[in-house]
């Protein structure tokens, strides 16, 4: 890698942060506000969230164009609303396929979120975030620990529909990555996934 190259690395990164620190303010501001158990008020609030999120990811576009400029090809339907419900699902490459799919769905369909582990509400600012962006949390249970304790079968689920209550009232549009985690050879070979350049698609995640 050129020198050229480690410097615009550095520089994209400092705006990626400037960026997110810029409007985790008023995110996490809104957030304690959300915390007023008054309906209407918490729906208001839902929606300066989304307006904040959608801004962060129009800085983030401004910042990879100028920094890494790259072709986006598109095909297919692309007659898009905001007022509408949207499952969005993709294969998992890497970690710039959420700054991709951002890219290219803002301002077309309702801010993209997407299914979290429990665990990620306690990351610092981000897990508050998160949480204030309505973005649905849900405990997985290992084989071990429902065979240690069966009544736990069925209760991820049960916390995922209790989380995904309120997107009955308002537009939302949620993301799966169907593979259910990031592609890599090592897995590929392990699966003996007949596609490709893909792993096997998990319905269960879709459901």
């Amino acid at each position: 890698m050129s020198l050229f190259s480690k410097i615009k690395g550095c520089l994209a990164f400092i705006f990626y942060v400037l960026n997110t620190v810029f409007w985790t303010i008023p995110i996490l501001v809104f957030s304690i506000v959300k915390l007023i158990p008054i309906g209407l008020f918490q729906k208001g609030c839902s929606h300066i969230l989304d307006n904040c999120a959608t801004g962060w990811i129009s800085v983030n576009t401004v910042v990879e164009s100028i920094f890494h400029p790259m072709r986006i090809h598109i095909t297919g339907d692309q007659q898009f609303s905001e007022q509408e419900w949207y499952m969005v699902i993709a294969n998992h490459q890497s970690w710039v396929d959420i700054l991709i799919l951002q890219r290219v769905f803002n301002r077309k369909i309702p801010f993209l979120k997407f299914f979290l582990k429990q665990e990620l509400i306690f990351v610092p600012v981000l897990g508050l975030a998160w949480w204030a962006l309505d973005f649905p949390f849900m405990r997985r249970y290992s084989s071990a620990e429902l065979r240690k304790n069966p009544k736990l079968k069925g209760k991820d689920i049960e916390i995922t529909r209790k989380a995904c209550e309120k997107f009955k009232t308002k537009p939302v549009s949620i993301m799966n990555f169907v593979e259910g985690t990031r592609f890599t050879q090592a897995k590929h070979d392990k699966q003996q996934s007949t596609f490709k350049h893909l792993l096997k698609p998990k319905a269960g995640g879709m459901a």
